[in-house]
This record gives C-alpha cells, sequence and structure tokens, in this order.
C-alpha cells in the first residue's frame, strides 16, 4: 500500500487541464467519477441543483464516517482562458487551481487508491464537492446528506495543521447622492464621492481595530451611463476576523463606524447590509482524533506548525453543521486566486502520503 508519484502528477496534471469555474464544474465530475470507477473505488452521485452534484465515497456504513476527507473541485475564473493549463518549472506545478484545491484533491484520491489496495478500508469518507467558491452548495448538501464528526478539508495551508480559523462577514454599502449633469457638478450630489470618504473611514477603522481584523473593498460600481454626477454607488466589502472575535462585535463595530462616518462627510446617505456571516473557531487540542494526526506528522517525517486558517471556507460551514474540520493541505494561500497560481508538487505527495497515513490510523 503505497503512494504512487507518477500517477499522481498525471492525476494533477488532467483536473487543472479541465477547466472547472463555480457553475460549471460538469466536465470535471464526470471525469473523477470514471476515473475513481476505473479504480474500483466505490463512488456516488449526491445532486446539488440540475446540473450539479457532489462525488462521495462512504466505503463503511452508508452515509456516515468516523472521518471525511473533503475537496472542492470548483476554481475561479481564468485570468486567461489561453493559459491556464499545467505547465512545469522544476518542482513547481503552475495552472489555475493547482492551489486552490486541485492539488489537495488529488492528494486526497491518491490516498484513497492507496487504501483501496489494502484489505480493508478504515472508517474515512471522501467528499469532492462543487461551489465552494460562490456559495458552498456543495457542502451544504454534504451536510445534509453524510455525517461525520470529524473532516480533513485540503484548502492551502503549506501542509501546516489549522485547527483555527477565521471568522466571515460580507458587507454591502450603498451610497446615495443627487443626480446631475457633469458639467455642473455642484448642482448635484456625487454618490461616489461619498462612498470614497466612508470606505477611507472604514479601512482607517479595520486597521486600527485590534486582534488581527482583515478587510478588502471587493467590488465598487456606480451609474454606468457618462456626463452625470452619479445617484447612487455600490460596493462590497469582505472582512475575516480571528477566531474569539464573533461576528456580532464586528457588525456592531462597523454599524458605529458607518452612523458616525456622516458627522464627517458632507451630505453622506448610506445604507449598509450584511450576507453571508460565519463565526470563527478553534479545535479542541487533546482529542484522539488530532492525537491521531500528530502520529500521522511524525510517520512522514513532518514537523507539527500549527496555524490559523486567515480565509472563509467550506470549513466554516461544516463548523456550523457540527463537524470539526480541520484545514490541511498543499501550496500556499497566497498563492490562490493570483495569476501565476502554483504549488510545489513536492508537498502534494506530502499531503498524500499524510492523507494516508491518518486515514489508516482511524
Amino acid at each position: 500500500m503505497d503512494i504512487k508519484p507518477e500517477r499522481l502528477k498525471a492525476l494533477l496534471k488532467d483536473l487543472v487541464d479541465i477547466y472547472s469555474p463555480s457553475g460549471k464544474e460538469g466536465e470535471i465530475l464526470k471525469y473523477l467519477e470514471r476515473y475513481l470507477k476505473r479504480h474500483d473505488i466505490p463512488v456516488a452521485r449526491q445532486m446539488v441543483d440540475e446540473d450539479r452534484y457532489n462525488l462521495a465515497v462512504f466505503p463503511g456504513q452508508g452515509n456516515r464516517a468516523g472521518l471525511c476527507f473533503v475537496g472542492h473541485l470548483d476554481t475561479v475564473s481564468a485570468f486567461d482562458l489561453d493559459s491556464y493549463e499545467l505547465r512545469e518549472d522544476g518542482d513547481k506545478l503552475y495552472g489555475l487551481g493547482t492551489v486552490d484545491m486541485k492539488g489537495g484533491c488529488a492528494a486526497m484520491i491518491e490516498a484513497f487508491i492507496a487504501l483501496k489496495s489494502g484489505s480493508s478500508m478504515p472508517d474515512v469518507g471522501l467528499a469532492l464537492v462543487v461551489d465552494e467558491e460562490e456559495d458552498s452548495r456543495g457542502a451544504k448538501a454534504l451536510v445534509g446528506g453524510y455525517s461525520f464528526p470529524w473532516a480533513v478539508v485540503g484548502e492551502p495551508t503549506g501542509m501546516a495543521p489549522c485547527l483555527d480559523h477565521y471568522g466571515y462577514l460580507e458587507l454591502n454599502l450603498r451610497t446615495v447622492g443627487r443626480r446631475a449633469h457633469s458639467s455642473m457638478p455642484e448642482t448635484g450630489h456625487n454618490a461616489i464621492e461619498s462612498m470614497l470618504g466612508l470606505l477611507k473611514v472604514i479601512a482607517e477603522y479595520a486597521a486600527a481595530a485590534p486582534a488581527g481584523l482583515v478587510y478588502n473593498i471587493r467590488q465598487l460600481t456606480s451609474h454606468p451611463s457618462g456626463f452625470v454626477v452619479p445617484d447612487f454607488c455600490e460596493a462590497w466589502m469582505d472582512f475575516h476576523f480571528p477566531p474569539g472575535s464573533t461576528v456580532g462585535s464586528v457588525k456592531s463595530g462597523l454599524e458605529a463606524v458607518v452612523e458616525s462616518a456622516g458627522q464627517d462627510i458632507a451630505g453622506l446617505d448610506a445604507r449598509l447590509k450584511f450576507e453571508n456571516m460565519y463565526e470563527g473557531y478553534r479545535l479542541p487540542r487533546r482529542d484522539p482524533v488530532v492525537d491521531k494526526l500528530r502520529e500521522a506528522y511524525k510517520k512522514v517525517s513532518l514537523s507539527w506548525q500549527a496555524q490559523n486558517f486567515r480565509s472563509h471556507s467550506d470549513g466554516n460551514l461544516l463548523k456550523v453543521a457540527g463537524v470539526n474540520p480541520i484545514m490541511l493541505g498543499p501550496g500556499v494561500l497566497e498563492a490562490a486566486h493570483t495569476s501565476d497560481e502554483a504549488v510545489s508538487f513536492n508537498q502534494v505527495l506530502q499531503a498524500a502520503r499524510l492523507y494516508l497515513e491518518f486515514a489508516l490510523l482511524q
């Protein structure tokens, strides 16, 4: 029972070469269903919507397992449709999804193929889900149809075990102005100027906030027509906050900032609403499952250096459903969603071997 590097690299190449942005996972699902069946892995479809489904492998007790390995097959959209496919440069494998998270998915699949060659399967499952980069519909369906108290989610952590996970909050802001001709701006009120002033205040607040509040201005839109003073502006912001901070405290802080900004920004008329809110979490350090993971690290000669996972992921949703999700996978988060996304194949190989050893301990 062992990991085969050549087979693993070939699988990862095939996965990266199949374009699978959120909403268009059909081709990669069909490929992997055939691949798993070819290796005698008992895979089932779990429908998510009319056109998409998760792939689930629960060989033990039907829809239950003590531990489930979870990976998402979708990616963000390609920066360039002519150059998203996999290319090698020494140990580095470049391409869309190599880090987030087809490297982790390939490692999990290779571990399950190795497990299948043994005399019996341990009490573990594998779930390959869709839609993580959008609304996590795949993860929502997964926890609705399958039961498992612990999970390993193959997000990029540089092979560090992440027992702590940041929380997430999405903020929608809208400022209202008064429309006028662009040559007579003094007769109107520019909603973009109001929004820029408001975003500056929020950015200053976030930078000064204690306990590592992270913000990103993700989108800014306004009136599509020319030669007008815009009468509205809309912005979307992401906020990530460490475990220990709560959604409620982050919300109330932002509400207070927006309210007080009206005293400093002339004519500010701002509305805000919050979407997609998830608490962060901390997993127990003294638990038999965590102890087994530590043992698996020793078996593959990896050092145990636990970290926080600083992004939003399916892990937030799994935790709400009562699962204990450990973030653990090849690649680093700062390379995800970038134009030069790349992963070390050595780390992908380490991940497959670690997943195998951890599964065997269950």
